[in-house]
Parts: C-alpha cells; sequence; structure tokens
C-alpha cells in the first residue's frame, strides 16, 4: 500500500512529547513491512537543522490559496530509511522558530493560519506529486483538516488523491480552536461553517473537522475510545465522537524497541535483560549520583518524565508530598510545563533537597534513565489517551504506578488485584487513589520476592509496534 501520515511532529526530528515518537514509530514499522510510507511534517527550524535531513532537496513550490491572497512555500524531500519519505512543507514566516506551537508562556497568534497552510501544502503535493495514495493517516487537531480539503480538492479537480483517509485523536483535549473568522483562509464553501461542519460555539474546530470527515477515526487505546464518548472525557466533543461511534476504533500504541530496549539502550551506563539484570542496578546508582542522592540508597527511588500539566496529576503528586517527605524514599522528576506547577515543584525540591530532585528540562537521555534507574514509575493522569512511559517502564524492569484511565487501564495489570498476571500497580485518578498506590508501592518494594516477580513479568510483555502496525494495516486493509 501508499500510506500518507501527516502530523505536526516526528522523532527524531521535532518532539514535544507522544505523539512524535508514535508517528515514527508507526510510519517505521510499516515501511518495515514493505509499504511505501510518506510523512509529511511542517519544515520547522529544527528539522531543516537535523543531520539526517541535511540531504533535503526542494522539490515543489507552492502557491497556497489562503482566503483572499495566495502564499506561496515549497516542499523539501528527503528519505531517512528505505520505503520512507518525509516531505516537509517550508514557509520561513510560519515555520521559522523555535518551537513548534508557542514561545512557552502561549500559542502563537497565527497557529490557524500556520496550520491551515500546512494542511493545504500536503493536500496541493499530494495533487502536483501524483502521489496516488491509498490511505492518508492525519494525526490530532494539525492535520486533522486534510480529510476534507483533500476531498473539496478531488472534486475540483476531478481525481482521486486517496482511496480513503484515517484521522486518530491522540489527545481529544487539545482541538485547534479558532477564532470564527479563521474559517475564511480555508476557502471552504460557506456551508461547512455550521453545527454539521467546523464551526463550534462560534469558533471553528479543526479536531471536529477531522472526527466527522475521515473516513475511519482511530484513538490511541480502546478504553480512551470509549471514555471520550462520554462528557467526563469528551471535551464538548463527546456527541460528535458519538455520531461517529461505528466507524471509530482504539487502537493501542506500540513501543519503538529500536530506542527503548534496557538490552541495547546506547543512553545507559550499562545494559541489562530480563534474563541478566545486574546492568539496573549500575543504572540505579548512576541515577541517584546524578542527582546528588546517596547512591548506596536502600529504599525505594520513585520516577516521573511528563509535562508540568493539570493532565498528568501535578496536583495530586503535590497533595501527597507530606509522603515524600516522611517516607524513606526519593522522587526523582524530570519535565518542563506550566509555570505554577515548576515553581510549586521547585518549591518543595528546595524543602527536601535530600529526598526530591527536579530537573526542570527536556532531555532524552536523562529520561531513559529515570526509566532504567527508579524502581517505580508514577503517572498520576486525570486522563490518558495512551501513554508510553507505562510500557517504557515495564520493558525497563521499572514497576509502574498509574491512576485507571485511558491506555494506562489497558496496559497496566495491578499486582494486588491480579496477583498472577499483575505488572504494576493502579489506582483511582484522585489525590486519595495515589496516596494508597504509594502506600502498597512501599509495601511491595519491602518483599524483594515478590516486586522481582512483578519486575520481571513486566519486562516479558510485548509492547513493540510489531503488534501495533499490524493491526493499523488491517484497519487500512478493511477500509480499503
Amino acid at each position: 500500500m501508499k500510506i500518507v501520515h501527516v502530523a505536526s511532529e516526528l522523532f527524531p526530528y521535532v518532539k514535544t512529547g507522544g505523539l512524535a515518537d508514535a508517528v515514527a514509530a508507526l510510519a517505521g514499522s510499516l515501511a518495515d513491512m514493505h509499504h511505501e510510507v510518506s510523512v509529511f511534517i511542517p519544515g520547522y527550524r529544527t528539522v531543516l537543522n537535523h543531520p539526517l535531513a541535511a540531504g533535503a532537496t526542494r522539490k515543489l513550490r507552492l502557491k497556497i490559496e489562503m482566503g483572499d491572497e495566495f502564499m506561496s512555500g515549497h516542499v523539501q524531500i528527503f528519505s531517512p530509511r528505505p520505503n520512507l519519505t518525509v516531505h516537509l512543507i517550508c514557509r520561513d514566516e510560519f515555520y521559522d522558530r523555535g518551537n513548534p506551537y508557542g514561545n512557552g508562556e502561549r500559542d502563537y497568534e497565527d497557529n490557524a493560519d500556520r496550520f491551515i497552510f500546512f494542511a493545504k501544502g500536503v493536500v496541493d503535493t499530494l495533487r502536483l506529486a501524483d502521489i496516488q495514495a491509498d490511505v492518508v493517516h492525519a494525526h490530532d487537531w494539525q492535520g486533522a483538516l486534510v480529510p476534507l480539503l483533500l476531498r473539496v480538492a478531488e472534486r475540483r479537480h476531478g481525481l482521486t488523491l486517496a482511496m480513503k483517509t484515517v484521522f486518530t485523536i491522540h489527545n481529544i483535549a487539545f482541538q485547534g480552536l479558532f477564532a470564527e473568522r479563521s474559517f475564511h483562509r480555508t476557502n471552504l464553501p460557506e456551508e461547512l461553517n455550521n453545527i454539521d461542519g467546523l464551526e463550534y460555539y462560534h469558533q471553528i474546530n479543526f479536531m471536529k473537522g477531522g472526527i466527522l470527515f475521515a473516513d475511519r477515526v482511530t484513538t490511541v487505546s480502546p478504553r480512551y475510545a470509549r471514555e471520550i464518548q462520554t462528557a467526563e472525557f469528551g471535551c464538548g466533543l463527546d456527541g460528535v465522537v458519538q455520531n461517529r461511534g461505528d466507524d471509530i476504533v482504539g487502537l493501542l500504541n506500540g513501543i519503538d524497541t529500536a530506542v527503548w530496549n534496557p538490552s541495547v539502550d546506547r543512553h545507559l551506563p550499562a545494559n541489562y535483560s530480563a534474563g541478566e539484570m545486574s546492568g539496573k542496578s549500575v543504572c540505579r546508582t548512576a541515577l541517584l549520583k546524578s542527582h546528588g542522592f546517596d547512591p548506596k540508597f536502600k529504599g525505594p527511588v520513585f520516577g516521573m518524565v511528563c509535562r508540568l500539566a493539570e493532565q498528568k496529576g501535578i496536583d495530586l503528586l503535590l497533595a501527597n508530598e507530606a509522603f515524600f517527605l516522611r517516607e524513606n524514599c526519593k522522587l526523582i522528576l524530570l519535565g518542563t510545563g506550566e509555570q505554577r506547577y515548576e515553581d510549586a515543584l521547585r518549591d518543595l525540591a528546595t524543602r527536601a533537597p535530600g529526598k526530591i530532585a527536579l530537573s526542570l528540562k527536556l532531555d532524552e537521555a536523562a529520561s531513559h534513565l529515570v526509566e532504567a534507574g527508579a524502581d517505580f514509575f508514577i503517572m498520576p493522569s486525570l486522563f490518558e489517551p495512551c501513554g508510553l512511559n507505562q510500557m517504557y517502564s515495564q520493558a525497563y524492569g521499572t514497576v509502574p504506578l498509574t491512576s485507571e484511565v485511558g491506555g494506562l487501564a489497558d496496559t497496566v495489570n495491578d499486582a494486588d488485584a491480579d496477583p498472577a498476571q499483575g505488572t504494576g500497580l493502579t489506582f483511582a485518578a484522585t489525590a486519595e487513589g495515589l496516596a494508597d498506590g504509594l502506600r502498597r508501592a512501599m509495601i511491595l518494594f519491602a518483599d524483594p520476592k515478590r516486586y522481582a516477580v512483578v519486575q520481571k513479568r513486566g519486562m516479558q510483555r510485548d509492547f513493540s509496534w510489531k503488534n501495533a502496525a499490524y493491526a493499523y494495516e488491517q484497519l487500512y486493509q478493511d477500509s480499503l
């Protein structure tokens, strides 16, 4: 099949979260299965400066209609591996910036124009390059207009650009909501600016367009596919999702075992596997030492790597600060995000310098060491479409401590509720739930034999993208 992916991020060129990892791993796995795969992303400065993109060649000039004017751009193309081609939609005015979406304090004011131009650039490239895709698969709000713009372009030009379209909701909380005047820039028929189209409470909603107009809609875990059809988790789009209920399927993401595998991980001071665990203790020692802790510390080490945002349950963690101040344990947290959470966590770490370490940064190597060196990995998310770190943790022999939502509930079995199959500890997504999980973690760690059984059982699970890619391949074939 000829498969086209459209996304705003792609590891290792640009990454702010799990979207980049998921798109890269899915596209790479499909290429390894001998499909002809193209990935479209914006030509951000970081992408153009990446060594792997150094050989990118300028192939097409674009002239994109944006409301009452035309804007120029171009497409750069490179192939990082067999059967995989990366297309960069370039316009310096829109993408030559330090960050993909905003300046750290707020989103860029022209994000509507930036991603309308991107979506139109993708569709124009499909037409001009005559790619003749079997499936065009768009991801999240940044790519959500592509299925609709593609069909409109087909009618306008009297041709077929793709047999089927797929839209994946990675996180329904981020929808691409913009002022209604932005609709003019899409050049779509005015009848699509209503309740049955992109209109959403006198705004336009990019994600709503993807949900309504793609042939198939997927989410990144089975439970999340059910959750977003409820008012609690649907973020205002639950009714829209329900209307596509027959066309929605939850397919669990996988992990890239070429990158996240303790037996070959180049970021670690020592490698290890379920059959030879000595390297994990070396990683634990290195993690403690790198944060100024006694490398011979005997209590449990809790790790956490995430965006510092409400979704990730930072309030639940802060509500349990007394646990970390009281118990014989360490907490090592890596991430950046909202200023209020950075300030609160910095204050907590300052009050407990011998127990809590905070690194306010995005650091790929450091995140690998946290996964390998910690004894427990905390994920108290209020909602989690899929989550990757709980799968990384199990692969690395670090027992996950997760809330019972979305993909976390689909991938972690509670060791107390299911002693025969348990691979972690799960809890209700409340402060009290996390408190209970932390208490049970201390009990589990105090029983080394039982802890080792849970640890190794998690390492034996297969979360590779091979399984996930086969599921997507089947979805594509069924759609066709």
